[in-house]
């Protein structure tokens, strides 16, 4: 049986309905992932280093991965808010789990469930002034059950960044090696 887009959307909808209306949190309040702490991060000015953003999707729930195998599902991804001079880049998002649900057994889902990191790297520009920077942050995400798929959430995270001096040899020119000649 060929299931088409829009007959699934109206069969999760219903689904969607019914389970809110049993629950006692509204849904525009519910969250399905909660970020965890994250870790101070020290940037020396134009040396890259790197974050980990971890984040929990509560059981029984699950949420599409970055890549969910259908344009057709929401990716799951990390929009940053950094201040000036620095920049975040090179966002690895971890593979995601293979998931069939009974609703529509022919099309498998690229899925996170439970605990999964995100890394990227943090620069500062070499012009950056040393000191303590905050950057923002939020996982965009589209969570589901076995039964239903929810609006569209996101999770604010923030992490601070410690901003240093270059080391002095990367913004000092050396002299080339001198010949050992007098010249007169």
């Amino acid at each position: 049986m060929k299931v088409n887009f829009l007959q699934l959307c109206v069969v999760l909808l219903a689904v969607m309905v019914a389970a809110v209306a049993d629950d006692e949190v509204p849904l525009s309040k519910k969250t399905w992932v909660t970020p965890q702490p994250i870790a101070a991060v020290t940037v020396a000015s134009g040396k890259p280093a790197k974050v980990e953003m971890k984040f929990r999707v509560t059981d029984g729930y699950h949420i599409n991965s970055n890549k969910p195998g259908s344009e057709l599902l929401i990716p799951t991804a990390l929009k940053f808010d950094v201040p000036t001079d620095l920049g975040v880049g090179k966002v690895t998002y971890p593979a995601g789990k293979e998931l069939t649900l009974a609703i529509a057994p022919d099309q498998p889902l690229n899925v996170y469930t439970g605990e999964f990191v995100v890394t990227a790297l943090v620069s500062a520009t070499r012009t950056a002034t040393p000191g303590n920077y905050k950057v923002h942050a939020g996982l965009k995400y589209q969570a589901c059950n076995d039964r239903a798929c929810f609006p569209p959430r996101e999770a604010p995270i923030e992490f601070d960044v410690k901003v240093t001096r270059g080391t002095a040899s990367s913004h000092t020119v050396k002299n080339p090696p001198q010949s050992p000649h007098v010249h007169r």
